[in-house]
């Protein structure tokens, strides 16, 4: 029996191209919808991004799975005409052309809305339809600058792109609360989603002294969450290796206390307000303690005694060492899938595989063009490369 999942029978055409908007497609293929990517005769640029399994693109195929692909040159008249056809077949379109791209392409709102009234369109830029910035490209690291977030951070770019993802995931809220709307009154909508908003919204922590002063506070002492704190920062081992220590909790750093034979620093006297204030005379004491325990064992070890004891002081692990961890494979998120043409490969699996909520197995990302090759019966009406 076929799988019954939340977005079954639901059809989306992705016309976006990179990260926010792939990824957000995927996600809403994970939940059962029959995704057709469009992109260009060549392929979507991403397509070629390093590193490569032996053709395809490792980042691709990691938010395309589930997709089928549909090659068509937007820029001529039978292409649109496919598009067109797609659109008034779809209950969801992703697009991510920036200001000004989906008119040129004559796949904007308004038209397909003509095409499709009950149409979900969901728009993805960098910083919105309007407002100042407006007309800037929706590029992460430009992103993260102008919320501020930026600013807290080492002075190279960030290792994870959260004004992409954020975006991505509120592209699905968004899509998800459009459905249910669309169930009560039968409408479609347009859906502004812009990376800047999403990231902004998720900065409640790290820009709370930034508010508080606005409202006319001190905005002190900052939240600490980076690293200030001698129980909340990472320490390395022996081995030249990093643990990553987080005892915030005064039961918990007794716990640790006993575990590493110093009783003497669970003082029964902490407070909450020593947490806050990243334990004032006693951090030095502290710091010098972990310090000592973390390069007299190595870190795996460290990491082995911890996990015995439930207490989240964790090896920082490598990439690699990640996607093969023991609890990676317990919690199934690391996917092998077979590929057409590049074989065995690997991919990331839905953060909501646990809930039940998702495929059992994620199809591979396409090759380009690949709806034309399916069975005549379920083959989107177009032709490739047209």
């Amino acid at each position: 029996m076929a799988e019954v999942l939340p977005l079954s029978g639901i059809k989306v055409a992705d016309f976006s191209r990179l990260l926010p908007g792939p990824w957000c497609a995927q996600m809403l293929a994970d939940l059962g919808a029959e995704v057709v990517k469009v992109e260009r005769p060549d392929g979507d640029p991403s397509r070629h991004n390093a590193p490569l399994y032996e053709n395809e693109s490792v980042y691709f195929c990691s938010v395309n799975g589930g997709k089928s692909s549909l090659a068509v040159d937007l820029s001529a008249p039978k292409g649109r005409a496919a598009a067109h056809r797609l659109i008034a077949e779809a209950d969801v379109l992703v697009e991510s052309f920036g200001r000004g791209g989906a008119e040129k392409l004559d796949v904007h709102y308004e038209r397909a809305r003509a095409l499709n009234p009950r149409l979900i369109y969901c728009s993805i830029t960098g910083f919105g339809h309007d407002g100042a910035l407006s007309g800037i490209a929706g590029h992460d690291l430009a992103i993260q600058a102008s919320t501020g977030l930026l600013a807290n951070t080492a002075d190279t770019a960030p290792y994870f792109q959260a004004g992409d993802y954020s975006a991505g995931a509120m592209a699905v809220i968004a899509i998800l609360a459009a459905l249910r709307n669309r169930d009560r009154d039968g409408k479609g909508a347009f859906l502004d989603v812009a990376m800047y908003d999403a990231l902004m919204g998720m900065g409640n922590i790290a820009l709370a002294s930034a508010l508080g002063r606005r409202a006319g506070g001190t905005g002190t002492p900052a939240m600490e969450v980076f690293g200030g704190s001698p129980r909340y920062t990472t320490y390395p081992t022996r081995d030249g290796k990093r643990v990553a220590v987080c005892l915030l909790e005064a039961k918990i750093w007794r716990r640790f206390c006993a575990v590493i034979g110093r009783h003497d620093l669970a003082f029964a006297d902490e407070t909450p307000v020593d947490r806050l204030s990243s334990h004032g005379p006693r951090a030095e004491l502290f710091r010098a303690a972990i310090t000592e325990f973390c390069l007299a064992h190595d870190r795996d070890e460290i990491g082995a005694l911890m996990v015995a004891h439930a207490l989240p002081v964790m090896p920082v692990l490598t990439p690699d060492e990640a996607v093969a961890s023991p609890h990676a494979a317990s919690r199934g998120v690391v996917e092998e899938v077979e590929h057409p043409t590049e074989g065995t490969t690997y991919t990331l699996r839905s953060g909501l595989k646990a809930a039940g909520l998702v495929r059992d197995a994620r199809r591979p990302a396409p090759t380009i063009g690949d709806a034309e090759r399916a069975p005549p019966d379920t083959r989107i009406r177009a032709s490739r490369a047209v």
